[in-house]
């Protein structure tokens, strides 16, 4: 499925027309003013709407059938003003087996049941099947929630309680566990346990990173990278776990729902200001349920189950 880095107002007139809408009626889908889509449209490249728009165009393309799907990469050739807005994902990158969650629209990697050798000792342990976000919420996907629940913004988005357009596809930081637990309520999910992510990220023989057990800084966002901040969940093609899940090392610790003592949660993958050794999959850390910070943000995991409508994955099932 076609995925839009940023969208703006070439993008959403390519969408508009490839699902045969009106001015009106495309509005209406969308939940804003048919005023407010003519001027993007009239803007084009240089007309970028809020994140919640955003988040909005990315799930009217999530629910697009295949040949609005097609005419809307038609519509967007590589002639068009900006053909790198769209990126289009292929085996190459995204390789593991894929569904869109319902709720929240995130794509999520299968964790199939079975044993995994835990820890620095390889120990073998039982999971059963789950299903893990391929990517960190990010800012655009928290907005939605923040737009639906009324929930607080994090800091960093500023006194307005608007994120930088730049940060859209960064993972959202400065959430504290209970802000991730409630993200995850409204999206019909749950954080992971330790064991779930760990399992995500190394596979199932025990490798000592995602991608194997070399100690590699240009497969990930940790202090020798040397860009001191996050990075776009989707930049380590590389550092991809075998289950094709991303980000399992550097660019933010993420929150599990495994409590290490009252009170205090564990963290897993190290992030952007952390070096690299702290980032394998058999560490843990852990912080108090208050905590939040720069360096810290979460994925969701859900059951394989009918009341989540998701199926059970075939051979490859690629969204």
């Amino acid at each position: 499925m076609p995925l839009v880095a940023r969208w703006t107002g070439t993008e959403t007139k390519a969408l508009r027309e490839a699902m045969r809408l009106t001015l009106e009626e495309f509005a209406e889908k969308l939940g804003v003013s048919d005023r407010a889509v003519s001027k993007w449209e009239r803007g084009g490249t240089d007309a970028v709407p809020r994140m919640v728009s955003q988040a909005a165009l990315d799930t009217m393309l999530a629910q697009a059938d295949a040949d609005e799907r097609g005419r809307f990469v038609g519509l967007l050739s590589p002639a068009a003003a900006i053909p790198h807005q769209l990126v289009e994902p292929d085996e190459t990158v995204l390789s593991g087996d894929y569904v869109r969650h319902p709720r929240d629209g995130k794509l999520m990697a299968h964790i199939p049941a079975g044993i995994y050798l835990a820890g620095e000792s390889r120990e073998p342990q039982w999971l059963d099947a789950y299903w893990i976000d391929t990517f960190p919420v990010t800012n655009a996907d928290y907005a939605r929630f923040v737009a639906e629940t009324g929930h607080p913004t994090p800091e960093h988005w500023g006194p307005q309680g608007r994120c930088p357009r730049s940060l859209y596809d960064h993972p959202v930081v400065e959430v504290t566990w209970k802000d991730a637990t409630a993200y995850a309520t409204w999206a019909g999910k749950g954080l992971p346990t330790s064991e779930q992510w760990e399992k995500a990220a190394r596979g199932s023989k025990g490798a000592v990173y995602p991608w194997g057990d070399r100690p590699t800084v240009a497969k990930c966002n940790v202090r020798e990278t040397g860009l001191d901040s996050t990075t776009p969940v989707s930049r380590y093609h590389s550092g991809v776990s075998p289950y094709g899940v991303y980000d399992m090392v550097g660019n933010v610790w993420e929150w599990c729902s495994t409590e290490a003592e009252p009170g205090r949660y564990v963290l897993k993958g190290s992030a952007f200001s952390s070096p690299l050794f702290r980032g394998t999959p058999s560490a843990d850390n852990d912080a108090d349920d208050f905590m939040q910070d720069d360096d810290t943000g979460f994925r969701c995991v859900a059951a394989p189950s009918d009341d989540l409508d998701i199926p059970a994955p075939g051979p490859h099932t690629t969204p």
